[in-house]
């Protein structure tokens, strides 16, 4: 019969520390107190593995042994113990106890922003009408980014860079509808954004989005002038022309699989941007051998369909078929030498924000207002009100900003959300897509939603698969140069 740790917290396995540690110690003795936040994660036949997330480390145990990590946690004081205990030499090399406290990687921002980085929302039109789609493009007005309101927000941005000392400043191209159907505005912000780069003695990086619906005129300046372009497709031609129609129904994979080739045979830096829908999760490991097998990308990121948009009355994925195919999908990435990613499963990130939405994200809309999220396009949208928090000032070089609103948004980072406290994969997963949540669940005070499963698990399969790397018991990995920072997106 299995045997249970006896001291285990229930919701997600925290070990919490007494919080008298150290009271009434003799002088001298070995402290014995926990000095890392520490997690346990049951596994099967009386297997835990034991998670400390800020020490980088790793490892399986039994039962028993966990009991004992409960009772040193438990214990408030110093003890005394032999020399020869292997438990207590091991958790003070993790400096899991015996080591200075923990230094959370919290990022919290203060006074005005100072964004380095901005998302140019070029466009609501759409050449596609995805089932999924988050902007409900083609049901929305017709509005398109002026070349001035784009050069207002590169100036912005590249004067902060200049002045926090920094090398470069950032331009991406994305929006409520595809961004290449406002071509003339993106063709002139882009040279703007390196002409503004020479004049500053910067570098700057310009990068979209695009749905892949693209002409070979298109394609050959994309490759000559941006750094990287991210492509929503779906894999199977079945799944792309079933859920990403064109405007008058027709098929649109050839189309795009045609920009996949050309950006391979030019060495073109790109990534993917699956969605899976409720009807396609079987199917997933087909498409990703299908995409395996044609094509190139860096970089193959896999979502479940989100309730908002015109998907916000469909089905959802569900959690566990989504976790099952995703595994057995990411096993075959594997033997293609290709990773595939889950953007809230990220080993890799120590972080308190997912995003830029708590870091003062800078995203104008096609009428100069700022916006904290790509998502949140127009204030008619649903939540926009939580997410604006600004516009271009009467000053042309200039942006006025609402502080209130500000301040509420620099609160949405993990450290803030009570119900994540007690989670191992809060500081990879950080709280999760503000904005998604909040269309899922609509509550803003963050309760959880099934993605949370899915992070968990996923997180888990990563943790796992590094022990068994480095010899199937631990794995620890000391951090040197600070926390990774999330990427700039999902």
């Amino acid at each position: 019969m299995r045997q249970t740790a006896r001291r285990v917290v229930e919701r997600n396995g925290r070990i919490e520390p007494s919080a008298d540690r150290g009271a009434g110690a003799s002088a001298g003795a070995p402290a014995t107190g926990l000095s890392a936040e520490l997690f346990t994660i049951p596994l099967a036949s009386d297997r835990y593995l034991v998670y400390a997330p800020l020490r980088r480390a790793a490892f399986i145990a039994n039962a028993a042994l966990v009991d004992r990590l409960a009772d040193i946690a438990e214990a408030g004081a110093r003890q005394e113990s032999s020399a020869g205990d292997e438990l207590l030499a091991l958790l003070r090399r993790l400096r899991i106890i015996d080591a200075a406290a923990e230094n959370p990687p919290i990022c919290s921002l203060r006074g005005d922003p100072q964004p380095t980085f901005v998302s140019l929302l070029l466009t609501t039109a759409c050449n596609l009408r995805c089932s999924y789609c988050y902007a409900s493009a083609g049901e929305t007005p017709v509005r398109h980014m002026s070349l001035e309101v784009a050069q207002r927000g590169i100036d912005f941005v590249s004067a902060n860079a200049k002045r926090l000392g920094l090398e470069a400043f950032e331009v991406a191209f994305h929006g409520g509808g595809e961004p290449t159907m406002n071509w003339p505005t993106l063709v002139g912000a882009s040279r703007y954004a390196k002409a503004r780069a020479r004049e500053l003695d910067l570098q700057v990086r310009i990068t979209a989005a695009s749905n892949g619906m693209l002409s070979d005129r298109q394609i050959d300046w994309l490759i000559g002038h941006l750094d990287g372009i991210s492509l929503s497709f779906d894999g199977l031609p079945s799944a792309q022309n079933a859920h990403r129609p064109t405007i008058r129904g027709g098929e649109s994979s050839a189309r795009v699989e045609h920009s996949l080739s050309r950006f391979d045979r030019a060495g073109f830096h790109y990534g993917l941007r699956m969605t899976l829908t409720h009807d396609q999760i079987a199917s997933l490991p087909a498409a990703i051998a299908y995409v395996c097998s044609n094509y190139m990308p860096q970089r193959i990121q896999v979502e479940p369909a989100y309730p908002m948009g015109r998907w916000r009355d469909a089905p959802a994925a569900e959690t566990v078929a989504f976790i099952d195919a995703f595994r057995e999908a990411r096993a075959i990435a594997k033997s293609f030498d290709q990773t595939l990613y889950y953007s809230a499963a990220r080993l890799e990130v120590l972080s308190n924000h997912f995003c830029a939405v708590s870091q003062d994200g800078f995203s104008l809309t096609h009428d100069g207002q700022v916006t904290a999220c790509y998502e949140v396009f127009d204030r008619e949208r649903p939540h926009a009100e939580l997410f604006f928090y600004g516009r271009a000032a009467d000053r042309e070089d200039s942006f006025e900003f609402d502080r209130e609103a500000l301040e509420r948004l620099r609160q949405t980072s993990v450290e803030h959300k009570p119900f994540c406290g007690g989670c191992f994969a809060k500081w990879h997963c950080a709280g999760d897509c503000h904005h998604r949540s909040l269309c899922g669940t609509g509550d803003i005070g963050f309760r959880g939603s099934e993605r949370c499963h899915i992070t968990r698990e996923l997180i888990k399969d990563l943790i796992l698969e590094r022990i068994h790397a480095a010899g199937g018991l631990l794995w620890h990995e000391p951090i040197v140069d600070g926390f990774a920072e999330p990427p700039g997106g999902e």
